[in-house]
């Protein structure tokens, strides 16, 4: 019995504050539309991107996330970095390479001090 009454009184406690939030919170009308967020920290421009830059790097929260197109875009800079960066891996280890092989060609073709002799 004593449950039961707590429950009436508690249903009658949220039924009181859901009317009042409902008629006292009708005069002012309807909120105005917030500006959406941008991304506050982009990459830079003028220089490669660092781990640090990638670290620092936060998105704003929007209503179902993240805004999908800062994300893109961000994603976007890094995959074109990257790509940059291991073609450039790619050209300095077959310049490596190519040096290493010349200077093993070029110790075959010339005699040694011993041969020499």
């Amino acid at each position: 019995m004593v449950m039961f009454l707590f429950l009436v009184v508690a249903l009658a406690v949220v039924v009181a504050a859901v009317t009042l939030a409902v008629v006292g919170g009708g005069e002012s009308g309807p909120l105005p539309e917030a500006a959406p967020e941008r991304l506050r920290d982009p990459l830079p421009a003028d220089r490669p991107v660092g781990r640090a830059d990638v670290e620092s790097l936060r998105f704003p929260v929007a209503p179902r996330g993240y805004r999908m197109s800062d994300v893109d875009d961000a994603l976007g800079r890094l995959a074109a970095e990257l790509a940059e960066r291991d073609a450039r891996i790619a050209d300095l280890e077959s310049a490596l390479a190519g040096a290493r092989a010349a200077v093993a060609h070029t110790r075959l073709d010339k005699p040694g001090p011993e041969e020499r002799r």
